[in-house]
């Protein structure tokens, strides 16, 4: 597993910790006031001459209520945050967007890209193209760890105002339907209020498995940036913004 997975194991049992202590604090101080008032109540009643009160249910005083209640507000309070923060984060600790993913067999992802239309990997949020372009200007995806194999990974993000960009088959690019973003098949800046290029992530090929690491959001590239010299391949879907 990822060391941001094995993070988010430690936040989530540290929020446990805290939520049991909570808990038990409470519940201790609780006790520990029913205490004092059985013991108040014996000595006032030795004082008085009387024989002790039977151990039984006190009526409650105004007071008590309103303390019985904050307390079971503050510890419905605590299951709650507790247990929305667990919905919230579990997605990547069972292996969905956030976590590493499986995004399937290289030779079947391959096959699949190679009539130019990328393979879609919904539990991770992003596509994976084929790729073969040539450094430029500094950029090289694979030094980066983004891309391997013949192929790379690009987050389904536009980058502009975080719309879902879908592949156009006419032009073959990425075109946003928000604004009119369009990026080549790489996921390079062309057109559009965008400020760069698609943000991606690091990926391996482990025994033949992509693996892509979801847990960090590698910046796409600076606007100008071209590897793969590909213009669009026929009319656009997205009028261009």
């Amino acid at each position: 597993m990822l060391a941001a997975s094995a993070g988010l194991v430690a936040a989530i049992a540290a929020l446990l910790g805290i939520l049991i202590f909570a808990i038990a604090f409470f519940v201790v101080s609780l006790r520990s006031y029913q205490r004092q008032q059985e013991a108040l109540a014996a000595s006032q009643a030795r004082a008085a001459g009387l024989p002790p009160p039977a151990s039984r249910a006190a009526a409650v005083s105004r007071r008590d209520f309103f303390r019985r209640s904050l307390i079971s507000s503050l510890l419905v309070f605590g299951a709650q945050f507790g247990g929305a923060s667990i919905a919230f984060l579990w997605p990547s600790l069972k292996g969905g967007f956030g976590a590493l993913i499986d995004a399937g067999d290289l030779g079947e992802i391959k096959s699949a890209v190679s009539s130019g239309e990328p393979f879609y990997v919904g539990t991770g949020r992003f596509y994976i193209v084929p790729y073969n372009g040539t450094p430029k200007g500094g950029v090289d995806y694979a030094s980066e760890g983004v891309s391997g194999e013949g192929i790379m990974p690009l987050y389904q993000r536009c980058v502009h105002l975080g719309c879902r960009v879908p592949f156009c088959g006419q032009s073959k690019w990425f075109e946003c339907p928000c604004h009119g973003s369009k990026y080549n098949q790489a996921g390079e800046y062309q057109l559009g209020p965008a400020p760069r290029g698609m943000d991606r992530f690091h990926m391996e090929v482990v025994g033949g498995r992509v693996m892509v690491d979801t847990s960090e959001v590698v910046l796409g590239p600076a606007r100008g940036t071209d590897t793969i010299d590909q213009p669009p391949q026929g009319a656009f879907c997205v009028a261009p913004g």
